[in-house]
């Protein structure tokens, strides 16, 4: 099966071809208009022509080869035209029919699984079905079943769609510029992976533009984004599923299965993607990745603006996203002052105001001040750009933009509009050729913006990029170790544990705590009571022979009450640990992505707040850090309002381990949950593991 014959065929054939609104006569409108004369075949049983162009009879009729069957009949016609379609040398095919697994009924994952086996035989890549089609601005191949406004829409962006609106949508953006706009539908044989792959690999695009349901192939998926990453090709997704119905919506569209949330982000993370929110952003983000010339090498944006109030607005808005306004340095204060009118204050951001907006020397001397400081990456110009030019003031802007972005050193810029309006053409495409997009208004443009710095700031060096995913599982039951059997199990990876001894008699027990030394901790040794304090099966803080002996005693008489059925193992005696601030380290083991370690500060900080961070294993030493920084309780660490600094370092390390742990038992291993974890000023100690095993 080669995606080539797909997405570059030379010649294609409209299958069901019409004069009709509809798939058939929709994409002859498309092909006729977009696509070269002697590039495709019309077939249809009923006519002799199609808008003027020869149609035949039958798919045999074809006078010569073709590489690609664009199919526009009924889901039961299919089979059989594609056995035609291969006939005639068709490597591939796009099936716009529905009746498959979408229609989430036992007849419809029939038809799907025939219709992939089919294609298996033929060796035919397949697009759908239930989709739109495709758009290859590259090569002008256009087998579209949607009609959009007539326009030059050659660019570096490449789409890829489980849904065709969402795709038609990014065409009727005016500012939108591609090399392949593809509408997967259910991705019955070629899958969105194999497109994403197509796209990370493909010269003519710069930006990947994604809107995913769900993944199928995750080796593959992985493997495509760590290639993203690493050539720095920005990647960006709009996942539906966030919601529980929106993962129940995303699922019926095509059979996907959307996956855990939590688990997409971390993915996400790990490898650089731009998550976005809706279709806005998955406009705006890859428009501006597309026509920017390069990323900002340093953080720190300046804000250029012309007046105190759209000023202030970007203040607040822009510190709403996490956007660093640097101070300007003493030397660029001085020359702004000299530049700019006497009334003026210079700051960042900066109310220029409005005076030097019709001098294109004076705009530009400003922009390059402004932008030669050393504390800023990114200039970001706020000025609305209207449709009807009235006030000349962007004529000037825009020659003092384009005089300043074409010398040598110049930093990315954008332009901020401050209300939404449809763009004067003529400027914004001038804007566009100097490498400045015009990003959409204000609480859209910072967001992005935040987008673009983390991007830019993005290391995959730094991180560890290696792929986990699971062995298929045909069940999921799980056992759980008790919890010095878990213990055991991290000793056997390195991982450090307090010294303990399972004790079958109270004399092991008073054995035990004279080895240790008082005071020591007791608890039911059993892999059958997981919350063993909720059980009254926890005694803290035994100071002496008398009171192991009742401890031992009521430990066992309650686990007894709490569950008569439970397997004993004993009583385990653990050295007594020093307090100190409690944190969280656990694994969970998603069937599709493998395992995801996650780490939080203990108490009320996991409980109330939620305060926990994710990341796929295994993980690098940068990566750790970065998840303990990321907490909302971080400034713990940093000794809060006079408190001791914590070992932050020791932390990292735990999380490495046991994310590295957890990546080489990804067959066996369900869940670790490490609970408490007590942070020193110098090292850490394990209090307490929970390990569940796959069966």
């Amino acid at each position: 099966m080669e995606i080539g014959a797909l997405l570059k065929p030379d010649k294609i054939c409209v299958i069901g071809a019409s004069e009709k609104s509809g798939f058939g006569g929709d994409t002859c409108r498309n092909v006729i208009e977009y696509m070269r004369e002697g590039s495709y075949y019309f077939v249809n049983p009923g006519r002799d022509e199609v808008f003027g162009k020869p149609c035949y009879r039958t798919v045999e009729e074809v006078p010569g080869s073709f590489d690609l069957a664009v199919i526009c009949t009924p889901q039961g016609t299919v089979e059989e035209l594609l056995k035609s379609s291969r006939a005639k040398g068709a490597g591939a095919a796009v099936v716009f029919a529905s009746g498959y697994k979408e229609i989430g009924s036992a007849q419809g994952r029939e038809n799907q699984e025939r219709l992939t086996r089919l294609c298996k035989e033929l060796d035919m890549a397949l697009m759908g079905p239930n989709c739109a089609g495709f758009v290859n601005y590259t090569d002008d191949v256009y087998p579209f079943a949607f009609l959009s406004e007539s326009r030059d829409r050659k660019g570096t962006v490449g789409v890829v769609s489980q849904s065709g609106q969402i795709c038609l949508s990014l065409m009727d953006s005016p500012g939108m510029k591609f090399s392949y706009v593809i509408s997967s539908g259910n991705s019955a044989v070629v899958r969105m992976e194999d497109y994403l792959e197509f796209l990370v690999e493909d010269e003519s695009t710069k930006v990947v533009a994604m809107y995913l349901e769900g993944v199928q192939n995750v080796p593959q998926f992985l493997d495509c984004l760590k290639r993203a990453a690493m050539k720095r090709k920005p990647v960006v997704i709009l996942k539906a599923g966030r919601s529980e119905k929106g993962g129940r919506l995303a699922a019926s569209h095509t059979g996907s299965l959307s996956g855990a949330d939590a688990v997409f982000d971390a993915v996400f993370r790990k490898y650089g993607v731009i998550r976005v929110d809706d279709v806005e952003e998955l406009m705006a983000v890859s428009m501006m990745f597309s026509i920017l010339p390069g990323l900002p090498k340093r953080p720190g944006i300046a804000s250029m603006n012309l007046s105190g109030g759209e000023t202030g607005v970007c203040a607040d808005v822009g510190q709403t996203w996490g956007i660093e306004y640097p101070d300007f340095q003493a030397e660029t204060l001085e020359r702004l002052r000299e530049q700019l009118p006497s009334y003026a204050s210079p700051a960042n951001p900066l109310d220029m105001t409005a005076t030097l907006s019709y001098d294109v020397q004076a705009y530009a001397g400003a922009l390059r001040t402004v932008m030669s400081d050393p504390n800023v990456g990114l200039v970001a110009i706020g000025y609305t750009l209207l449709e009807r030019i009235a006030d000349p003031a962007i004529c000037y802007m825009t020659e003092a933009i384009e005089l300043v972005a074409a010398e040598p050193g110049a930093k990315p810029m954008v332009m901020i509009p401050f209300l939404e309006n449809t763009r004067n053409e003529e400027y914004a495409r001038r804007l566009e050729c100097a490498g400045v997009p015009v990003l959409p208004p204000t609480v859209y443009a910072f967001k992005i913006l935040r987008y673009l710095e983390e991007f830019a700031a993005y290391r995959p060096e730094e991180l560890c990029l290696d792929m986990t995913a699971p062995a298929p599982r045909e069940k999921n039951e799980k056992t759980a170790l008790s919890e010095h059997e878990s213990k055991e199990f991290l000793c056997g990876h390195g991982i450090e544990t307090p010294r303990e001894r399972v004790a079958r008699s109270e004399a092991e027990a008073l054995e035990a705590a004279g080895e240790y030394g008082y005071p020591v901790v007791l608890k039911i040794d059993s892999s059958d009571i997981m919350h063993k304090s909720d059980a009254g099966c926890v005694k803290v803080g035994i100071q002496d022979e008398g009171q192991l002996r009742q401890a031992y005693g009521e430990i066992l008489e309650n686990a007894k009450a709490y569950d008569p059925q439970a397997e004993i193992g004993g009583v385990l005696v653990q050295e007594m640990l020093k307090a100190g601030t409690e944190v969280i380290i656990g694994v969970n083991n998603d069937p599709q992505f493998g395992p995801m370690v996650m780490c939080g500060l203990g108490g009320v900080f996991v409980e109330i707040f939620k305060d926990v961070s994710m990341a796929m294993a295994p993980v690098s030493e940068a990566e750790a850090l970065k998840m303990l920084r990321s907490l909302k309780g971080y400034k713990l660490f940093a000794g809060y309002r006079g408190g001791k600094k914590l070992d932050e370092q020791a932390v990292a390390d735990l999380i490495v381990r046991v994310a590295r742990m957890a990546a080489d038992e990804k067959d066996r291993l369900a869940e670790l949950d490490i609970n408490p974890v007590f942070v020193y000023e110098k090292g850490v100690a394990l209090a307490d593991a929970l390990v569940l095993k796959y069966d």
